[in-house]
């Protein structure tokens, strides 16, 4: 019986194949992956670009606060394509 990748041993045996390497996590552990610092202000800087623009849209439609938050998605963007952003795929 193998629960999430991790091994279990029931009665002193592999519940895996042989030649498969198995995770060892305490039980109903499992792995953080919580990203990097960077990545995450790039999603806040995304989030508050598309927050200014949907904003903009409801109040008017205010085309200029509208572009502003297209220009603060652009910008997140180009931070997250900077520090590497696709590297924190687990």
């Amino acid at each position: 019986m193998a629960e999430h990748g991790v091994s279990r041993r029931i009665a002193g045996e592999e519940t895996e194949p042989r030649g498969q390497v198995s995770l060892s996590y305490p039980a109903g552990a499992h792995p953080v992956h919580h990203g990097r610092p960077t990545s995450w202000a790039t999603t806040v800087i995304v989030v508050i670009g598309f927050t200014v623009g949907g904003a903009a849209l409801t109040v008017g439609p205010a085309w200029w606060l509208f572009w502003t938050g297209v220009g603060i998605v652009v910008v997140g963007g180009l931070f997250g394509a900077a520090t590497r952003i696709f590297d924190d795929w687990y």
